[in-house]
Formats: structure tokens, C-alpha cells, sequence
């Protein structure tokens, strides 16, 4: 163990993924703070039983950026790893990272992250690996993070990369799935409304194509079998979906 380091994790309504998240950060440490977002389950119990700080955070529940800028800012230690609730360290990047903080030569990491679809098959293929993601940072390096959905922090200093990845166990059900993209997607194209972006019918089919392209063929989704066929046609869905939406709200507000 070392407390060297934090592992902050933001959570909404997460009481089936929480004990198994914590019981996985500690491998690295001890010092684990839960930043929770209007929680009305039993996340919060959960959390604080297996031995987190619970600090309450009245976020929209689907921005975790302000939650993790508002965490970090909390953070003693000398690091903080970043980790949603559905994801998981492993013992082998633990290891990894406790030796990575005693260098002085990068102020921040990149990771890679496994995921896999249904929290069982990993995705290899379609785009999905080794989808590096921004989770190790030095707490004085960190200037800020944006608030608008999927930014990158700002960070002094010089980013390194670590081998091992961490795991996400995404995508539950497909109901799940279709929920949390209306939600997301929503955002995203008020995103692209405020940036006047177009929105029409050849733009939809072209989205579509695009992204389905990308996944499937480019990306060689098919090698990851039925489950990366259906990952790569969902992807194209939600990426229309967004210009769907955009669509609807540039019509509406206009008349």
C-alpha cells in the first residue's frame, strides 16, 4: 500500500459497481475518496462501508468533470488516479504506478483501458483498444478541468504513457445502453447547436456510414465477433442519433 496517492472516483447511482471499484483501488492505496452526484440509491452507504470518503458533490450527474475538478482540488496526497465506477485496477497496474510516481520526469499519464462489452467480452478491435485515457496526475501540476462533456484536463509538465491498462466494464444491457446515449448524445448536440453546426438528411446517412465504416471495417470490429458487429453498428446509431437531435432542436427553436 502507499499513500502517496488517492484514488478519486465520481459516482450516480452506482450501488452495483461501488464495492467491487473500491475493493479494486485498494491495491494501490488506502486513501480513496468517492465524489458522489446526487446518489438516491445506496451508493453512498456502500461507499462509506468499505472504508471511503464520501464527499458530496450536487453536480449534474452526467458531467463528471466538475465532479473530478472539485475532487482533485480535495486531494492531500502527492497523485490521484481517476477511476469511474465501473471500471477496476489491476494488481499489475498497480504495481505499475506506485513505481511510476517515484520518477520525476512526467507530471501526468495516459493509460490504457480495456473494455469490455457487457462487463465480459473485451473489445480488441473497432476502435476500442488501447483507448488511452488521462487518469494519473500529479495534484500540483493540475490547473483545471473543462466543464463541457468529454475534455481533456490541463496539466503543466510532461505526459508520460504506462503499459498496463485498466479495466471497463461497460455497456450492461442494451437498454442501458440506449438510455445512457439519449442522455449523452442530447448534450452533445446542444454542444453542436451552440457551435452552429448543420444538420440534414444526407448529413444523417453520411454519420451513419461514416462511423459504421470506421468501427466495423477500418477498425476490424468484425474480428471481435457478434458482440463487435453489434458495438460497431451502435456506435453509428448513437453518432446519428446526436445530429438527430440537432436536427430537432434547430427546427424547433427556429420556428
Amino acid at each position: 500500500m502507499t499513500n502517496s496517492i488517492t484514488v478519486l472516483l465520481e459516482a450516480h447511482n452506482e450501488e452495483k459497481h461501488i464495492s467491487d471499484c473500491i475493493a479494486s483501488a485498494k491495491l494501490l492505496t488506502d486513501s480513496i475518496i468517492v465524489v458522489d452526484m446526487r446518489s438516491t440509491d445506496n451508493t453512498v452507504e456502500l461507499a462509506k462501508k468499505n472504508g471511503a470518503e464520501v464527499i458530496s458533490f450536487p453536480s449534474h450527474p452526467h458531467y463528471v468533470e466538475p465532479a473530478r475538478e472539485f475532487g482533485i482540488r480535495l486531494v492531500k496526497t502527492d497523485w490521484v488516479m481517476i477511476l469511474d465506477a465501473d471500471e477496476r485496477i489491476t494488481k499489475t497496474l498497480a504495481f505499475e504506478i506506485k513505481h511510476a510516481i517515484k520518477s520525476k520526469e512526467f507530471s501526468h499519464y495516459k493509460i490504457p483501458r480495456k473494455n469490455y462489452f457487457g462487463g465480459k467480452q473485451w473489445l480488441q478491435h473497432g476502435g476500442w483498444w488501447p483507448d488511452p485515457q488521462m487518469r494519473l496526475i500529479y495534484v500540483k501540476s493540475f490547473k483545471s478541468w473543462p466543464s463541457n462533456i468529454h475534455s481533456t484536463p490541463s496539466i503543466e509538465g510532461k505526459m508520460g504513457y504506462l503499459n498496463e491498462p485498466f479495466l471497463h466494464l461497460f455497456h450492461g444491457n442494451v437498454g442501458q445502453m440506449v438510455n445512457k446515449t439519449m442522455v449523452f448524445e442530447d448534450i452533445e448536440s446542444e454542444l453542436l447547436y451552440n457551435a452552429r453546426r448543420p444538420a440534414s438528411t444526407p448529413i444523417f446517412f453520411r454519420k451513419f456510414g461514416g462511423e459504421l465504416w470506421r468501427r466495423l471495417v477500418k477498425g476490424q470490429g468484425y474480428k471481435d465477433g457478434t458482440v463487435g458487429i453489434m458495438e460497431s453498428m451502435y456506435q453509428a446509431f448513437s453518432k446519428t442519433i446526436t445530429y438527430l437531435f440537432l436536427y430537432e432542436k434547430k427546427n424547433s427553436r427556429s420556428l
